[in-house]
């Protein structure tokens, strides 16, 4: 059985007004971060009523979660997916739902091929929904949700070697029920990446898996079948310093076999 409080009322949550203003933000940075991720197999678990996939190349794309529309039904703390087999996980909001987040992330590191991509969606506790939540009666999506703040997850994926490649904050408007005052307060949404930028209701990471080289360190069999190969030395011609002096020495004496020769005639 799943250990993963489910947020049955999320798509419920989704139809409404704060909903909608959260969800065609993700949606717009979903798009952006899925279109340049190669390969060939790409997962989406959670919120499965909503296509997050939609801008992906990848030519297998799949929807997964214990109900819904799905096209895999599985628990994340044990996904039924062969390792080192998946290019792209998407996890939106699910870490938040869980009693054991690290164990859904070493799911998602266990699956990824090396150099795969993760893409992470999470409320935000150091915000204005976070403060909201504080307050609020926490029977209700998203309330309910225990909040992640950005340093805890970024240590946990650096445990799993992740490296951290990409991210944003967003959802700067005060979370509002009614579409009148999420309207004015829109221009909280332009502003907050320059003046508030870490106070986004929700933060995107983007990680990629990182697997370390060994070097393999071989015996050395040319040594112990068959001794070393040894050169022989390539002749070279050696000018003697006493070169002159030697053939001033044949020339004088070939002088005196002539005069020698030269008496004998005589």
């Amino acid at each position: 059985m799943s250990n993963r409080p489910q947020p049955v009322i999320a798509p419920e949550w989704f139809g409404t007004p704060l909903g909608l203003y959260l969800l065609s933000r993700e949606q717009e940075y979903f798009d952006r971060a899925v279109a340049d991720v190669f390969g060939y197999n790409a997962f989406q678990l959670g919120l499965v009523e909503h296509d997050f996939l939609r801008a992906s190349r990848i030519p297998l794309r799949c929807r997964a979660d214990e109900r819904g529309p799905v096209q895999v039904r599985a628990d994340f703390h044990d996904l039924p997916i062969g390792g080192n087999t998946v290019d792209l996980v998407l996890l939106p909001h699910v870490l938040e739902f869980t009693e054991h987040p690290h164990q859904i992330l070493r799911e998602v590191e266990r699956v990824l091929v090396p150099d795969g991509h993760v893409v992470i969606a999470c409320f935000n506790p150091w915000s204005l929904w976070g403060l909201r939540r504080t307050f609020h009666f926490r029977k209700h999506y998203p309330w309910r949700g225990r909040f992640i703040n950005l340093p805890r997850l970024k240590d946990w994926l650096a445990l799993l070697n992740f490296e951290i490649v990409g991210g944003q904050f967003s959802g700067y408007s005060p979370p509002l029920t009614q579409q009148k005052w999420l309207d004015r307060f829109g221009f909280m949404e332009k502003a907050g990446d320059r003046w508030w930028p870490i106070a986004g209701g929700v933060y995107f990471l983007e990680a990629v898996k990182r697997v370390r080289g060994m070097r393999l360190i071989m015996p050395r069999w040319s040594d112990r079948l068959a001794p070393r190969k040894r050169l022989a030395a390539a002749p070279q011609r050696v000018r003697d310093r006493r070169e002159p002096i030697a053939a001033r020495e044949t020339a004088e004496h070939l002088a005196v076999i002539r005069g020698n020769l030269k008496k004998a005639k005589d």
